[in-house]
Parts: structure tokens; sequence; C-alpha cells
């Protein structure tokens, strides 16, 4: 058994998670990201009392070197050393991992990806995230940023479309990210046609052939077709599942996975990116799963 947590800016959930990968909720309250103690304390009051180790799936990247988080949703916890600072406080073991990171590691293990030796999951949401599994574990690279595809310059080279450039949250102008997720659909339609609308509205009208939004899905899926055959390229993975927001409409990923397998060198005649869900439960399952993947021998 495994207490595992899901965190985001807003919420922090928690489930017990067997060994038959069944998350079974303990319960949710508000994040407190202002105030690390309480923040501690919020995930010290929702584990309880017992010895069962502690998977975190968190939004935020993990230094594999030292456990200090990168995290700009919750201030309080950004550039400290979660893991370290729970085991302390609670006397068991605590891993904590980033939440694409979680959602591939159970999307490999337990979802579509089960069966296949090489794994790359996508998150398309808010904004954009991923990460990649070989041979069932987790690829975490010298940082722990591996499998991060939306920290690139974003391209739009089919269309030759102008491209806004806007500050990403990791500090660089232009990344991918800033264009790649709803928010990034809504500013790159803004920028477009000069028309203020919501992501559901802006695919809504894609679909039923309106020529602005037309027009922006267009440079849309060769920006982010582009980043991703650029990734598959180079891990040429055996699937990408796609979750998050954006991946409940399955027009759109059926239009991305057309883009990407144009524009891989490896053809491929059945559909590499394919929709699946990314909530809080594959969170929860990734966590439980690093657990036992990290433990000791």
């Amino acid at each position: 058994m495994v207490i595992a947590f899901d965190i985001g800016g807003t919420k922090i959930a928690a489930a017990r998670v067997g060994a038959d990968m069944t998350a079974s909720e303990i319960g949710r309250v508000p994040t407190p990201i202002r105030d690390y103690d309480a923040f501690c304390a919020a995930i010290a009051d929702l584990a309880g009392p017992g010895d069962e180790p502690i998977g975190i799936s968190i939004a935020g990247v993990v230094d594999p070197r030292d456990g200090r988080l990168t995290v700009a949703n919750i201030p309080c916890a950004d550039g400290r050393p979660l893991a370290g600072d729970l085991e302390a406080r609670l006397g068991r073991r605590v891993r904590v991992l980033n939440d694409a990171k979680a959602f591939a590691l159970a999307e490999a293990t337990t979802g579509l990806g089960k069966g296949h030796a090489s794994v790359f999951a996508v998150i398309v949401g808010t904004g954009v995230g991923g990460a990649f599994v070989l041979n069932g574990r987790l690829v975490m690279g010298a940082t722990g940023s591996a499998g991060e595809w939306g920290h690139g310059p974003a391209a739009a080279t089919r269309t030759g479309a102008a491209l806004p450039i806007v500050r990403c949250g990791c500090g660089q102008p232009g990344c991918v990210d800033t264009l790649g997720g709803a928010r990034g659909l809504e500013r790159l339609h803004r920028h477009l046609s000069d028309i203020e609308a919501d992501s559901p509205a802006i695919l809504a009208a894609w679909q039923q052939g309106e020529p602005d939004a037309v027009r922006t899905l267009d440079v849309y899926l060769d920006v982010v077709g582009g980043a991703l055959a650029n990734t598959v390229n180079i891990l040429d993975p055996d699937i990408v599942p796609i979750g998050g927001g954006l991946a409940r409409n399955p027009a759109l990923i059926a239009a991305i996975d057309a883009e990407v397998r144009a524009r891989t060198l490896g053809r491929r005649a059945t559909a590499l990116c394919v929709p699946t869900e990314a909530g809080p439960e594959k969170g929860l399952v990734g966590a439980a799963l690093h657990v036992s993947e990290t433990a000791p021998s």
C-alpha cells in the first residue's frame, strides 16, 4: 500500500493505492501555495498515521541531484527539497515526481502504453508536458527534465506564420509551451484573427469550418506537430498517448497525429498519437508506481 498524492496549484488530492493500482481516495484540500509549513502540514494530515511510503505527483520539475523542486504555481515549495523535508517530518519514505512523468509511468504500465517497450506520453492541457518511459522505467535525464518537449522555441515552418513571442514560465521567450496548450491556442487565435475566444469555442468553430478558426488551427498544428515530430524523430517511440484537457477533443488529436506522422522520418501506417484521459487517478497511480520503482533493494 502506498499513500499517493496528486498536487497542483489549486488542490492536494490523496488516495491509498494498492498493489493492483486501484486508487481509493482519502480526501482533498486546497493547496497552501504561500506557506511551506502549512503545505507540508496539509500533506501530513492527509497521509495520517502509519508507515506506508508516500508518493507525490506534482506540477513541477524535481532535480534528481538534490531533490529540489522548480514549481511556478506553488511558490512556497519552489527550490525546496520536498521529499527530504517530508521524510524528516514524518519518518516515512517519500518520493516526489513531476506530474507529466507520473502520467507517463501510469500510462506505460496500466494504460495505452502497456505492452510497448517505448512510450512517449504527452500532456496537452493548460500548457504542455511530456515524459519518456523505456522498458518500463522512466528516463529522468541529468536534471530531471527529460521529455519536456514544450521548452524549445516554437516555429511555424510549414505555414510561415509570424508567431507571438511570449516569455514562458521557464524564463525563456517563445517556447512551444506558450502556444501549445489551451491558453496558447487562445493566444494564437487572438494574435492571428484579433478574436477573443476560449479554446472550446475555437475548436468548435474549427470543426464547423469557420475560416478564422481553420487558419488558427492550421498554424497551431504546424507549431505543435512540428515540435512533437522533432521529439518523435529523436526518441522513435512505439506509441504517444496524449492526455490533458485538449485531448478530450478526438478530432484535434487525430489532426495532431496526422501532422506528426507526415513530418517524421520513420513512416507509420497507423496512428501514433492517441488520446487518453490524464485525470487525477493517473497522477496518483504514477506516484505510487514511482515509489515501487525506487524502492530500496
